[in-house]
């Protein structure tokens, strides 16, 4: 049987980068907060590496922007390029320095931020972390959200004012609120390996953040610390088994540098992408943020940074709400900021981003590249193109709503 009722102001469900990051910033607040994340700690595994101007903005006041920076690479740069021949377009995005305090994209593993968030958070009194902990059951009534988990100890109930799902794309609090997750998964499954070959040696001008375009595809290179994150598109016609040994896997990276020796790879996995989004961020007592809320290409690396505004916004709203006594009404204005931006802003330009990737008619491909060239030569252009790819115009977007 579960123990007896524990009470806070908000539990969170999920311990990755967007719940912590809303733990932090409502138990800064005096708010109690409580973390129930089913794994037994964050794991190093290979998930989002790109942070975008914004996002390194509004962490700044907590410091973990520095810590960030200190363990990441900063990227002045990024391009879209012809591969083997090495045509490009780059992006500059030293265009937005009137307007952000971080004109770059910073390359950093996922894990970390989760890391520096979830240190600060669980420095806070009034803020409790459960790992290893699963919540099976949430049900809301008119006061409150009552949450039962699995914990080392057995169940436990917990009882809060508000739940907030941070819990991924397989959302248990998204289920428990009964919200469809709607949308497409795209045909395709993408292979993601790493290596320590230093590509940038042997690609001349290659960016930190590179889209290549090769014969009858398409790859990416994305370097974190000390390793290239490859994204390969394979072969369609071939079971994906058999693109993932060793031996499959370095043919495919001989295509990019061709070299004597196999390649090392460090890790790799397969990946489906999808594209999906509730119908609402709020039924009554429980939101959704991050992945719970919305799923995307990863072209472009705009759902972890669109996870984290998810949680600045949201915090806002239930600060007002707990401490201000506003009304829980407030919770709509959440949806109406962030879901739009997140259908309108995230979903549609990484699927844009995806398609354009995925062209293979060469022709198209000189046309699209020397558009973007045409972009990247003129600034003013370039700048406007930058604050939208880089998620400014969303915020801008979503501050106007009221």
């Amino acid at each position: 049987m579960p123990t007896a009722l524990e009470t806070d102001d908000v539990i969170i469900v999920g311990g990755g980068p967007v719940g912590f990051c809303l733990a932090l910033l409502l138990g800064q607040q005096g708010l109690a907060v409580r973390v129930v994340e089913k794994a037994g700690s964050i794991d190093e595994d290979l998930r989002a590496s790109t942070f975008h101007p914004p996002t390194l903005d509004m962490l700044t006041p907590s410091g973990v922007t520095d810590e960030l920076i200190a363990s990441g690479l900063i990227c002045p740069t990024w391009q879209i390029r012809l591969h083997p021949s090495g045509e490009r377009a780059v992006f500059d995005l030293s265009v937005l320095s009137d307007v952000t305090a971080h004109p770059y994209r910073l390359q950093c593993e996922q894990w970390k931020l989760a890391r520096a968030l979830h240190k600060r958070a669980a420095a806070l009194p009034n803020v409790q972390v459960m790992f290893d902990s699963e919540a099976e059951t949430i049900v809301q009534d008119d006061t409150g959200v009552t949450v039962t988990a699995r914990t080392p100890d057995g169940l436990k109930t917990f009882r809060a004012a508000y739940v907030a799902g941070c819990d991924g794309a397989r959302s248990t609090v998204r289920a428990s609120a009964k919200l469809d997750f709607e949308g497409v998964t795209y045909p395709e499954t993408t292979l993601l390996a790493t290596t320590v070959f230093p590509f940038e040696d042997h690609l001349e001008g290659l960016s930190n953040v590179s889209y290549c375009w090769k014969e009858g595809g398409n790859f990416s290179l994305l370097k974190v610390p000390g390793r290239w994150r490859v994204s390969i598109y394979p072969d369609e016609g071939i079971p994906i088994d058999d693109q993932m040994t060793p031996e499959a896997l370095n043919a495919s990276l001989q295509e990019i540098v061709a070299r004597p020796e196999p390649y090392q790879i460090n890790e790799s996995r397969p990946y489906r992408v999808h594209m999906r989004i509730v119908p609402s961020y709020r039924a009554g007592r429980v939101v959704l943020a991050g992945d719970a809320a919305h799923v995307n290409s990863p072209s472009g690396g705009m759902g972890l940074n669109g996870g984290i505004h998810d949680a600045f916004e949201l915090s806002r709203v239930l600060i007002d709400i707990i401490r201000n006594g506003a009304d829980d009404r407030l919770l709509d204005l959440y949806d109406r900021r962030r879901r739009p931006i997140a259908q309108n802003e995230i979903l549609i330009q990484a699927d844009r981003n995806r398609a354009r990737m995925r062209e293979r008619d060469p022709a198209r491909r000189r046309e699209l590249l020397s558009e973007l060239q045409a972009i990247t030569g003129d600034r003013a252009r370039m700048k406007t193109y930058l604050f939208k790819s880089s998620m400014l115009e969303g915020l801008r977007l979503a501050a106007a709503i009221s």
